[in-house]
């Protein structure tokens, strides 16, 4: 279910106060990208290490857990390789 459209676009608190650093460290993934971060560098934290992210146009709106992804893909040749 997505939020209401009365409400506006969930952004945390300290998000706002961190804005006049050019390079962001970000835990809240559940925030969504403002368009006032256009041209930012952030970190996303994905539970282990910080992402580096470049924020455009084309990711405003999203949430910012869409570009940390938290799982690695693993392959069946290189696990087969390993043994």
């Amino acid at each position: 279910m997505s939020r209401s459209i009365w409400k506006a676009n969930f952004l945390d608190n300290f998000l706002s106060k961190k804005l006049k650093k050019k390079k962001l460290y970000i835990w809240s993934r559940r925030s969504t990208i403002p368009y006032y971060l256009i041209g930012f560098t952030v970190f996303i934290h994905n539970g282990k290490i910080f992402k580096k992210l470049k924020i455009t146009r084309e990711k405003v709106g999203f949430k910012f857990g869409f570009f940390a992804k938290t799982r690695n893909k693993i392959s069946i040749k290189n696990f087969k390789k390993s043994k």
